[in-house]
């Protein structure tokens, strides 16, 4: 399936993932969890224990209603399509790509400065 590959300090990659268990939990580096964060039927797979495990902060996100931040992902995630008709996870569109690329386009930077947190765009790796 065609998802969306999002890394802690990178910009996101499409990519393509076997429909399988195992490929999607070797995706986020151990046990997965689907959130749903969006308005439309896409999914966030994330590593489950990732704040646990203290894995590298990757991305914020942002209530739709007031635009608050709410919670960070931790550690490697992807996003998929999550149609409501279905027990499976499939492939994003071509605009869904596009959308959710613009979205996490750009890396983050967590800081805590006099008790509050701010979150602050950084500019990607560049591959070696």
């Amino acid at each position: 399936m065609k998802v969306l590959l999002v890394e802690p300090g990178k910009a996101p990659k499409e990519t393509e993932l076997e429909d399988t268990l195992e490929a999607m939990q070797k995706a986020v580096g151990g046990l997965m969890e689907a959130v749903y964060p969006f308005e439309d039927a896409v999914a966030l797979i994330c590593n489950e224990e990732g704040k646990l495990l203290g894995l590298p902060l990757n991305r914020a996100l942002y209530s739709p209603e007031n635009g608050k931040l709410y919670d960070i992902v931790a550690g490697t995630f992807f996003l998929c399509s999550a149609p409501a008709d279905s027990e499976k996870f499939g492939s994003l569109s071509e605009e869904q790509l596009r959308r959710y690329t613009r979205l996490f386009q750009m890396p983050e930077l967590f800081l805590r400065l006099n008790g509050r947190l701010v979150v602050l765009p950084a500019k990607a790796e560049t591959p070696t």
